[in-house]
């Protein structure tokens, strides 16, 4: 009886519905599937490309034809100088300073001793002379009281007597000279020796200037430039730190100067040298009024207007093209086309050209 229970129920329970059956087959195949792709590498992402804009080519400047004036100048250099000014020195060689009286700065008078020579050899000298004058003249006084001459011995007694006065009134000159003295009351600029020195024959050992008087003294180094420049001429002088200042050409240099627009010479006590330099070696500027900043040997920049056209057509250079001695440019006409046209050029500077003739003001010009 048990044992018809335990097969009676086993059969039963081996009676499963065939729906469950293949449900269950098809999860588990659905689970295999699944659990099989996670075992599957990755696939790798799709790798996005940069947008690449192509180039553009660079679009060449265009200008505007424009009307303005145009100058053409002339530049130099120079300084604020004395109109009253003297570099002083001795005639005898080779001699050495006895005494030097001032100093750089200081305000002298009018005849003034500045410097000393040691000349005890001279006054020595000098002495004698007087001497034999003396003894000359007595000598000729005693043969006028004798009578015992002749007019012949007479007359050379008196011519030698005015030979040693001759000697005398030269020797009395040189002495005199080895006293440097002031030309006029100014302020001394430079004093360049000191006492032992040994001096040469009028080289520079002083400068004497009136700082009341100043002017604006230029240098051109180009010939050419300074034949450009008249009397009267527009200036424009930059002071630098003084400032600038506007003015007229007054005088032109000396021609004749061996110095002449070289720049570099001494006057004014910038050098103790044997060559001496006038103000007349420089081309001097008339101002309206000195700036306040402005002392002597304030170092300048000048620029002369030497032409100037009002209403002159203008382009940049870099507008202006030239080929097999033709010049042109290249116009935009109002729908924006490029054409070459033909012009005259005037006046070229490295900022702007003239156009004499073929363009308008208003047009626009390619550049390169």
């Amino acid at each position: 009886m048990s044992l018809k229970w335990w097969t009676g129920n086993s059969s039963s329970k081996s009676k499963l519905p065939m729906g469950k059956i293949l449900l269950a087959g098809m999860l588990s195949c659905a689970l295999i599937l699944t659990s099989g792709c996670s075992l599957l590498p990755k696939e790798a992402d799709e790798e996005v490309l940069p947008t690449i804009n192509p180039l553009k080519l660079s679009k060449k400047p265009e200008h505007d034809v424009v009307k303005g004036p145009l100058e053409i100048t002339v530049k130099g250099v120079g300084r604020v100088m004395s109109l009253k000014e003297e570099q002083l020195s001795f005639s005898q060689d080779n001699k050495k300073i006895k005494a030097v009286y001032v100093q750089s700065g200081e305000q002298v008078e009018a005849g003034q001793v500045i410097a000393e020579l040691d000349i005890a050899d001279l006054e020595s000298d000098l002495r004698l002379l007087r001497l034999e004058k003396k003894k000359a003249e007595l000598a000729l006084k005693e043969s006028f009281r004798g009578g015992e001459k002749t007019d012949e011995q007479l007359e050379q007694e008196k011519l030698d007597l005015e030979m040693k006065l001759e000697k005398l009134t030269d020797m009395e000159k040189t002495v005199s000279e080895a006293k440097l003295v002031a030309p006029f009351s100014g302020t001394m600029f430079g004093v360049y020796v000191q006492k032992g020195d040994t001096v040469k024959a009028y080289s520079s050992v002083a400068v004497i200037t009136d700082l009341s008087e100043l002017t604006i003294g230029v240098k051109i180094n180009n010939q050419e430039d300074l034949k450009k420049i008249t009397l009267g001429m527009p200036v424009t002088v930059d002071m630098n730190s003084a400032g600038k200042v506007n003015g007229k050409v007054k005088q032109l240099p000396n021609p004749k100067s061996d110095n002449n627009n070289q720049g570099n010479g001494s006057f004014g006590g910038y050098g103790g040298g044997s060559d001496k330099e006038s103000i007349t070696d420089y081309l001097l500027i008339e101002v309206d009024k000195m700036p306040e900043g402005a002392t002597r040997g304030t170092m300048l920049d000048a620029t002369f207007v030497v032409q100037r056209i009002e209403d002159a057509i203008l382009i940049p250079p870099s507008a202006l093209r030239s080929s097999g001695g033709r010049n042109y440019v290249q116009v935009i006409d109002k729908d924006g086309n490029k054409q070459e046209v033909d012009v005259e050029v005037g006046i070229q500077k490295p900022t702007e050209v003239q156009i004499v003739k073929g363009l308008s003001v208003g047009q626009k010009v390619v550049g390169k």
